[in-house]
Formats: C-alpha cells, structure tokens, sequence
C-alpha cells in the first residue's frame, strides 16, 4: 500500500481549510521508519501495514460512533481521476440543498479548486490536502469534522483523492463507500481494482451521455463488477444531463435519518 507509493512521506504536511480561509491540521499518522534493517524487510512491512491500519481503524470507529450519535449519513466518493466526481456532487448539491442538509469534506493532494466548486453551491466544505498521501485517512477526517461542523440529521460527503487503490484500504467511519466510474475509462476497471469495488456499497456509472461516441460495454463493466462484489448496487448516470440522476437521489434519500430533510 503506502509503503510502495511513496504517500507516507512527511515532506509535504497535511492541511485542512475552508474556502477563502487557512488551517493547519496535523493528522496524518502514518509511522516513519528509517531503520535500514535489510533482513527482515518484509516482515517488519506487514508489521508497519498493521500498526497504520489499526490506528486508523480505532480513530475511524470514533468518527463512525460521532456520525450515529448525530444522525449524520456520512458517504465516502471514490473514484480514479476524472471520473466526473465532482461534477456529480456539484448537481446532486444544487438539486437537493433545498430539501436535504448537506456538507462536504473534500479530498486532494493540492489545491482548494474542488472546495472552491463546492463552497460556490452554498452548502458548508473544507478542503483537506493530503501533501504526497495519495488517501484521507481516519483522523483526517476527525479534524475536518471538528472544523465543518456537519449539523446533526444530515447529509456529509466526503470526496476522497482520485485514486481506486489506498481509499479501498482505509474505512474513515462512513456509513457507504460508492464508487463513480465513467465510460471513458476501461470497462475492466473493477477487476483491476477489485478492492475498491468490493468495499463499495453502490456503483455509480457516470457519463452515461457519451455512450454513442464509445466502445463502453456498460453489461461488460456491470459483470466484471459483480464478480468482485455480487451484492454491489449499480446506477447509471449523467451528471452533465441529469439522466439517471433521479434514481442516485431516490437511493440516497431512502437511506437519511428519520427527520433527516431540511425545513
């Protein structure tokens, strides 16, 4: 995991912020080892993976004790690069702020652009940058929380780095994973990445509009899909012409707290 890809380097810090503001968080906690121990590289690996993934996972059953206490439906966005993401969460915010609470907590390695998209729809974000980490992790997460203020009986989405690999690894205390794949990517993505879509609740399939100008096998990418995870959950989508987004809304909305819309 993190160990090959680099993103454990403390070189470049997190920071968590809102639109127009700056905060400075310290929340990544990932272990540091420069023992040069060439014997027993690969167990002390395993070892390392552990100790990160249970101190995650202890500060993550925090961040899902918080969600329940307050009602707060809490949804982790993972996707690769490109997928239409943010573009997807923009639509979904503008067509339901009127009727469900909403706020975002926003995921990159650099820049506020995507907080910046957000913040200009009117519904509460914070722009966590990750540095070199190429995921939001557990405490990451309790420090933008602490700082947004998620109000209680809401909706909080959390859009994680673009990445269908290390977001598999690490639960952040949500209450769903749902993965977005477009159709100008590879209908063989799901079993590439089989992690990520078998720890996805839902499967969004975006872009849906440009299916006459591709060779997308939209039946192809449900299958290697559904080998990895038979109980994941598909909906076809276009966030440009709201095709299909009528079906996302009524799947989300079946699943907020009783008492969980806006007045």
């Amino acid at each position: 995991m993190c160990d090959s890809c680099g993103c454990d380097s403390s070189s470049d810090p997190v920071t968590i912020s809102k639109p127009g503001s700056h905060f400075h968080g310290h929340g990544h906690p990932h272990d540091h080892s420069h023992d040069h121990d060439h014997v027993h590289v690969q167990s002390r690996t395993v070892r390392v993976e552990q100790d990160v993934l249970a101190h995650n996972q202890a500060i993550s059953e925090k961040n899902r004790a918080y969600f329940a206490e307050h009602g707060i439906f809490a949804m982790n966005l993972v996707s690769s690069p490109g997928s239409g993401k943010t573009t997807l969460l923009e639509k979904t915010i503008t067509d339901l702020k009127h009727e469900v609470l909403m706020s975002v907590i926003e995921g990159d390695q650099q820049t506020a652009r995507d907080a910046d998209r957000i913040d200009a729809t009117g519904v509460p974000v914070v722009q966590v940058n990750t540095g070199s980490g190429c995921h939001l992790d557990g405490t990451m997460i309790a420090n933008a929380i602490a700082k947004l203020e998620p109000e209680d009986r809401s909706v909080l989405f959390i859009e994680n780095v673009g990445n269908l690999v290390c977001p598999a690894l690490f639960d952040l205390g949500e209450s769903a994973k749902v993965v977005i794949i477009s159709v100008t990517e590879g209908e063989d993505k799901p079993e590439k990445y089989p992690y990520m879509f078998r720890a996805a609740r839902l499967c969004l399939i975006n872009k849906i509009d440009l299916l006459p100008h591709l060779d997308f096998d939209v039946a192809a990418c449900r299958e290697f899909a559904a080998r990895v995870n038979p109980e994941l959950e598909f909906i076809e989508v276009s966030a440009r012409t709201g095709e299909g987004m009528g079906q996302w809304y009524a799947w989300l909305k079946s699943r907020l707290p009783v008492d969980g819309h806006a007045g």
